[in-house]
Parts: C-alpha cells; sequence; structure tokens
C-alpha cells in the first residue's frame, strides 16, 4: 500500500512539475501530422455522419487533441503580452458540428477547426483578439473587430475620425501592410450624420468591420515545429491595430 502510495505520489509531481514548467515557456513543437491532413481531405469528400463516426479515433487523435494543446499554448502567450487575460480552451474552440438549422446547406460538419482566442473566449467576438482556422490546405489568421455592437462601432468611428494622424500611420506601416495587406470588412452605404463628411475623406469610417486576415495554403507552417512563434508574430504585427480598436471601444 505504501509502495502504491509513493508510486501514485511520484505520478502526481511529475504531473504538477510538467504543468509548472508549461507555464513558464511555451516551447516551439510540432502539433499537426499528416493525419491531420488526411482527415480533413476524407471529410472533404465525405461529409457525412457515417463517415465521420467510423474516423472518430483518427479526429480525437490527429486533430482534436493536438489543435486543444496549440490553442492551450496560444492563451499562454496570450497571457504573457496581457497580463490578466483570461479564456478556457473549451470557450475559445468552436465545435466542428454545424448548425444546419436554418441552413441551405445540410452538410453536418465543418471542414476546418477554428478558436477564437480573446478575453473571455468565443463569444466575445467584439474584441480584437486573435482567431485561427485549420485544415488541409488552409492556416487562417485574423485580427481585429468582426462583430462591434452599435455602441462599439461609434466608438471606433469616433476614434478615426478624432485621430487621424495616428489612423495615417498605422495604414501605412509597411510590415502590417505586407503581411496582411488592409483592414477588412463589410461597409456602410448609409452612415450617420456625424460621419458622413469624414468618411469622404477617410473611408475606413463607413467600414462596419474592423478585422484583417491572411491564408497560407501550402501547409509548410502547419506541419512545422514553429507554429505557435509563426501564429504570434502574425497576431504582434497586427497589434498596433488592435490597440488602437481596444482603446476605441474601452474609451
Amino acid at each position: 500500500m505504501n509502495a502504491s502510495r509513493s508510486k501514485f505520489g511520484l505520478y502526481i509531481n511529475i504531473f504538477a512539475l510538467n504543468d509548472y514548467f508549461r507555464s513558464l515557456k511555451v516551447h516551439d513543437m510540432k502539433y499537426f501530422d499528416e493525419g491531420f491532413l488526411k482527415f480533413f481531405n476524407g471529410l472533404q469528400r465525405n461529409n457525412n455522419k457515417i463517415w465521420f463516426d467510423k474516423n472518430k479515433l483518427k479526429y480525437e487523435t490527429s486533430v482534436k487533441k493536438p489543435f486543444e494543446l496549440l490553442v492551450a499554448d496560444l492563451i499562454l502567450k496570450m497571457q504573457k503580452i496581457h497580463p490578466g487575460f483570461h479564456s478556457e480552451v473549451k470557450d475559445a474552440i468552436f465545435r466542428i458540428n454545424r448548425d444546419i438549422r436554418f441552413s441551405a446547406d445540410k452538410t453536418p460538419y465543418k471542414t476546418a477547426v477554428s478558436a477564437a482566442i480573446v478575453q473571455g473566449g468565443r463569444k466575445n467576438m467584439s474584441d480584437p483578439g486573435l482567431y485561427i482556422e485549420l485544415s488541409a490546405g488552409n492556416l487562417s489568421i485574423y485580427g481585429g473587430v468582426y462583430m462591434p455592437d452599435k455602441e462599439q462601432l461609434s466608438a471606433i468611428r469616433t476614434a478615426i475620425n478624432s485621430d487621424p494622424n495616428r489612423v495615417k500611420k498605422l495604414k501605412a506601416d509597411k510590415k502590417f501592410k505586407s503581411m496582411y495587406g488592409e483592414i477588412r470588412g463589410d461597409i456602410n452605404k448609409i452612415l450617420p450624420l456625424e460621419f458622413k463628411e469624414a468618411a469622404k475623406s477617410e473611408p475606413l469610417i463607413a467600414h462596419k468591420q474592423f478585422y484583417f486576415m491572411v491564408k497560407y495554403t501550402d501547409n509548410k507552417a502547419l506541419l512545422g515545429d514553429d507554429l505557435v512563434t509563426f501564429i504570434m508574430k502574425h497576431y504582434e504585427t497586427g497589434l498596433p491595430w488592435s490597440n488602437f480598436f481596444k482603446e476605441a471601444i474601452n474609451a
């Protein structure tokens, strides 16, 4: 009995030490292999419950578990940049099951895994955090503000109008332009009266979304052993814009 307790205690200590050292530093590692690509290539051709159930073990081992580990490591990185940042892995990851209730497309599964690594989790779609989407031939990285509410939208527009020099500097940033291009999003054809004139000199004011994104299709970064570093470099490149939006929303 004592020997069993001793052995069990040793296992607990080892796990505790692993968690401790992991919290100190996220080391680069390889998260995904060919099994990830094969699963999504197969799902693209066989998007039905029978095929998915038959390949459930492959999904668990090659997709779900490594993706959870990747998101956990990205959360740790975000916590180092933003003290007080909090998000649970389960709250960041979107379900692979599609909501088909009001969709003409009745295929039951998404053909990618995705997560919103933002304060509080995926339901906070107005937070300028980090959004990722991964599949075979697809590593997409997003930042900015995707779904601001009415008050947040007005606050962002006011900030753009109030500080044109800062906006001009952000738009001219060579590193951002090389990586992302420009701020994207749907545009309002009709604007509130207070923004109509300002939008003529700064078209960004007419946006109702303010996001940026880049997509890689060659699988090189996805299957590499520096994926966290790769994603975080993109996040940090977009951080000046994200800070601008966050300051506007929180003003």
